[in-house]
Parts: C-alpha cells; structure tokens; sequence
C-alpha cells in the first residue's frame, strides 16, 4: 500500500483524473502507478494490426507517465500496460494499492453520461477507496476551497478515518452529521463542522455498503459538485465489501 493507482487513457476526463492524483501522491508522499488498458474491438485480427494498436496505448500511457513525472514533485511515477477490460485491471491493482483515482468518463463514454462505466465499476469492486473525479480538463485551483464532506448519516469508522485524513493532508475543515469520533485524537487540526457546507466541497467521501453494492450513492456519483470518494467498510489490503 504504498502506492497510487490512476486509470489514464488521454481523455480530458482522465487529465483531470491526473491532476488529482498527482496531488494525492504528492500529500502522502506515495508513488503514482499510472494504468492503461487497451482491447483489440474488431473480432480475429494478425499479430501485425493488434501491434499498431498496442503501440497507440503504450504512447497513451507514456504520455500519461511523461506529465505526472514533468509536472510533479512524486517520489516515483511507475506504468502499468495491460490487455484486456480496464475495470477489471483498475480492481486488481487495487488490491496493494492506497487509493485508485479514476476519471468519471473515459474516451468511449456514452454521449450524455455523466458517470461511465469504468468508473462505477471500480467504485464498486476496488480493494481500496476510489476517488471519482468528475467533469473534463483541468482541476481548477480555488483560493478559498471549500471543505471535505461526509455524504453519509451514519458514517463508519473507516469512512471518517478517511475523510479525516483528506482534510488534515489538505488543510481543510470537515463537514459531518456524526460529530467528532476516534479520529479527532489522530487529527487534532481538523475542524469538525456538524452542519450543512455553505461552500461548494473540495470532495464528497461516502461510504460503500456490502448490501446495496454502490446502489445508495449512484446518483451522489451522477450529481455531485465535486470529486467523490468511496471507502469500504474496512480500509487496507483485502478488504472486500
């Protein structure tokens, strides 16, 4: 667990994707693994053509690596190529890794969506909290951001934890029904606000139950203003929900 793991596949949406992750990698001081999927569409194809489309992903993903490594101060910035589904590869990546950072669409989103299929997938299945950056371009640098925000009423332990270390790492206040717990100790500069934000949030963090399976917070990942964070009932590696 001591790495990031970003889904990239060049679309602006995965750009902003970066940008987040590269801030991610740069508070806690992990390495960035920056994940490319690709899959032959076209049904039996020669080795020849399947290789003109292996080498447009592994410029996609040098790319990707190439501006993580140029525009950030990361301890390391690794590549991962793989063939096959992309959510699947993003989940088992996840399974040592700290965080997974995806975009909310990709390059073969359905026109109109918001939310793509990749993305709720890993937000469903990963081993590890996943942060679903959403819109297209790059991550705008707010002088006053507003605060981390607690979707859930009843959140658990590991959703504060979380939600605790995002504010803490970014120096920003918390917004929670539940009021300081356990994780007040740990992090004694975060502000605990038990009120509605006024400020539009930097991040919304909720949590994934085991019944539902993302059902409860489909529509906070459609809808929300703001990037979104979903943690397990259980943080680290093999955590299964």
């Amino acid at each position: 667990m001591n790495h990031i793991v970003l889904g990239y596949d060049g679309s602006d949406f995965s750009v902003q994707a970066l940008d987040w992750a590269l801030d991610e990698a740069e508070l806690r001081k992990l390495s960035l693994t920056v994940a490319h999927s690709w899959q032959w569409p076209y049904g039996e194809a020669d080795e020849e053509a399947k290789n003109h489309l292996r080498k447009a992903a592994d410029h996609v993903l040098w790319h990707g690596a190439e501006c993580a490594r140029s525009t950030s101060s990361v301890v390391g910035v690794e590549t991962d190529l793989y063939e096959g589904p992309a959510a699947q590869r993003l989940v088992e990546l996840s399974s040592d890794a700290a965080l997974v950072v995806v975009g909310s669409r990709g390059l073969h989103g359905l026109p109109g969506a918001l939310v793509g299929s990749v993305a709720r997938y890993v937000a469903a299945h990963a081993e590890c909290p996943v942060i679903v950056v959403r819109g297209p371009g790059p991550l705008p640098a707010l002088a006053h951001p507003g605060p981390i925000v607690v979707a859930d009423k009843e959140p658990t332990a590991s959703v504060l934890e979380f939600a605790a270390d995002e504010a803490d790492m970014r120096r920003l206040a918390l917004v929670t029904t539940a009021g300081p717990k356990a994780w007040q100790e740990s992090h004694p500069n975060v502000a605990s606000i038990v009120q509605e934000a006024h400020k539009t949030p930097t991040l919304i963090v909720a949590g994934r139950k085991r019944a539902d399976h993302l059902g409860t917070i489909a529509s906070l990942l459609q809808h929300a203003p703001c990037p979104v964070a979903v943690v397990g009932t259980s943080r680290g590696k093999g955590h299964r929900d």
